[in-house]
């Protein structure tokens, strides 16, 4: 299940990779902070340095009047942030639990789980590899972007991700059903189980709430081109459930659940606040609104870059 986070191993990094999901933004660079890495000289740091021509002035002195840290400069990743906190603040997510599973299905579904672990899962074995820690990357290649071409649509992407995997964490410690391969050991996903309850899946969650918002950030397009687009998009976020049932990791009442907590929390996004007239970027200091409208207005920024 894909969680947040550029900065591995920082406290930014919700459910990081091995336990609680994983990173969305981690594998695949899905993010324009990711993996920088800048060398200094241990005997002459660069901030010492005097500027090399007569009269050179030594950098350090240089200052530059920055008032703020500038909206361009939030990666997409750690914006997200902003907006889980106004989706978990403001919107009723506690109201919309997922239908739980039949009880009397189980063993049936643990039979489905056999069979494909048969029939599918060699040849599922790379996306299912691909997808363990994260998977918006897959969401951007379908899409032909990257972070530096849409930086917008990237926000989210990861809002999307974020949000999803928020609410369905709260949701797996309200019913706390057993794995899979708890029930039959036999079924031996090829990569480790997760670390939390398997209801609702988080890859179906979040894979099925990064179609739907992508949906609306496509909401410029011909209409042919966006039905063609959100068939795409759909596709895949069933596939990456699929994928997890290949493995023996979930239920497929757990991607079923996954996919109707998703349509949920789009709805608890869509009703959201939108940025007033006039509002605009940054919302606080010095008078910001009562609930900062980040969900909303990167949907409109992002809108913006599908023309």
């Amino acid at each position: 299940m894909a969680g947040s986070a550029g900065s591995a191993g920082s406290a930014g990094s919700a459910g990081s990779a091995g336990s609680a999901g994983s990173a969305g933004s981690a594998g695949n660079a899905t993010s324009q902070t990711a993996g920088w890495y800048f060398a200094d000289r241990v005997q002459l740091p660069f901030v010492t340095v005097r500027e090399p021509m007569p009269g050179g002035v030594a950098i350090a002195s240089n200052r530059i009047g920055v008032a703020a840290f500038a909206e361009r400069y939030w990666a997409a990743d750690w914006y997200a942030w902003l907006a889980l906190n106004e989706y978990a603040t403001s919107a009723s997510w506690r109201t919309i639990a997922p239908p739980q599973w039949v009880a009397g299905n189980v063993q049936g579904e643990i039979d489905l789980l056999v069979t494909a672990a048969q029939n599918e899962r060699a040849d599922a074995m790379g996306e299912i590899l691909g997808q363990a820690d994260e998977f918006v990357s897959y969401f951007m290649n379908l899409l032909c972007i990257r972070p530096i071409s849409h930086p917008k649509t990237a926000r989210v992407l990861h809002i999307a991700n974020m949000v999803a995997l928020f609410t369905v964490m709260y949701y797996k410690g309200v019913f706390n059903r057993s794995r899979p391969s708890q029930l039959c050991p036999a079924l031996a996903p090829p990569i480790p189980v997760p670390g939390h309850a398997s209801f609702p899946s988080g890859h179906a969650t979040q894979s099925w709430l990064i179609a739907l918002c992508m949906n609306d950030v496509l909401a410029n397009l011909g209409a042919a081109d966006r039905a063609r687009l959100n068939s795409d998009l759909r596709t895949l976020a069933w596939r990456i459930a699929r994928n997890r049932e290949v493995a023996g990791l979930h239920y497929p009442s757990d991607s079923d659940a996954g996919r109707t907590l998703a349509a949920s929390i789009h709805g608890q996004l869509a009703a959201l606040p939108a940025p007033g007239v006039g509002t605009s970027w940054p919302f606080r200091p010095p008078a910001p609104p009562a609930t900062p409208p980040y969900y909303q207005y990167a949907l409109q920024e992002a809108q913006g870059e599908w023309p």
